[in-house]
């Protein structure tokens, strides 16, 4: 990924060639508008949630202050189209879901920011919420997103549907917690070598959330096993892509261009992609994931084409 283009090298885009021309990596700004046009209703309905919680005001805003600040939205995307790829037609059937998932991720980029764990100062290029609110004040604003991302789930699903979200999200929950140990506490079982370290602590810390974000959406569209092994497979092949790029980018772009502190990982001498197996077999690892996300949305036909438009810009970001 050429840091000053955001586009792939030519041999990484040699390497995906046999993918459909409308399917290859997209510039950040070059996604069509029938794939972020779910963002009109995210936001939106996200505030509605909150501000009809009974939460002292003071909570209330530090929980907006993070939920809503800028930001990618990238796991409610996925949920709202993977509920389109596998049939869902009502998107108001989504909604629900995909507000949870972006609550507990707004948890853990508090929590993760605190100085107890990373101790940033910078979240999307303002004050992260500790520095914002106080230290007390992150804390439980981050413990009140996690309880109201089930709260949403139970008030706005069947009893049934409602368990098999809950029972998606804690999963990717706890295993977005696991890869946090592993990054910042180890833990492992054995003696896995530095690659094999690096694929736990990403497929759990990054991997998981967005798992769960894919299978909720399906789920909201009525599938069942066989279609959630296709949409798995694609979020797995994302989820590890999404985690390797973060680690080229925390050390070829600049603190104000990220928008967040870069170079924080080797500062901390935390184990990265590009630290263990070098930028450029980094990026090559980018290109085989993201071809793998596609073959795994094949089956889905031409509803899956905002998952494969995704895929590419996750692929060829540079923030």
């Amino acid at each position: 990924m050429s840091a000053a283009t955001g586009t792939l090298p030519m041999s990484q885009r040699n390497h995906l060639s046999t993918a459909p021309a409308n399917l290859a990596p997209a510039a950040p700004d070059a996604l069509p508008a029938s794939v972020l046009a779910p963002l009109a209703r995210i936001d939106p309905y996200l505030d509605e949630f909150i501000r009809a919680a009974n939460l002292p005001v003071n909570l209330r805003d530090a929980i907006l202050y993070s939920l809503l600040g800028p930001g990618k939205r990238i796991r409610p995307l996925l949920c709202l189209h993977s509920f389109r790829a596998l049939g869902g037609s009502d998107e108001a059937r989504a909604l629900p879901a995909a507000a949870a998932v972006e609550m507990v991720h707004a948890f853990s980029l508090i929590h993760d920011d605190l100085p107890g764990l990373d101790n940033d100062d910078l979240r999307r290029g303002r004050p992260t919420l500790h520095k914002h609110a106080g230290e007390a004040m992150a804390i439980l604003a981050g413990d009140s997103l996690l309880t109201l991302s089930f709260t949403i789930l139970i008030e706005r699903y069947e009893p049934a549907v409602a368990a098999f979200m809950a029972r998606e999200l804690a999963a990717g929950t706890n295993g977005m917690i696991a890869g946090q140990i592993y990054d910042t506490l180890g833990g492992f079982a054995g003696t896995p070598t530095p690659e094999q370290r690096l694929e736990l602590i990403h497929t759990n810390k990054t991997g998981a959330l967005i798992r769960a974000a894919c299978r909720m959406g399906a789920l909201a569209a009525g599938a069942g096993p066989a279609t959630l092994q296709g949409i798995s497979d694609y979020a797995d092949a994302i989820g590890l892509m999404f985690q390797i790029v973060d680690d080229v980018l925390d050390v070829t772009q600049t603190s104000e261009h990220l928008g967040k502190k870069s170079g924080k990982d080797i500062d901390a001498g935390k184990l990265t992609y590009p630290g263990v197996m070098g930028i450029e077999a980094s990026r090559r690892r980018v290109a085989q994931l993201h071809q793998a996300a596609l073959t795994a949305l094949r089956p889905m036909g031409d509803a899956s084409e905002p998952l494969a438009h995704l895929a590419g810009y996750l692929a060829a970001r540079t923030r």
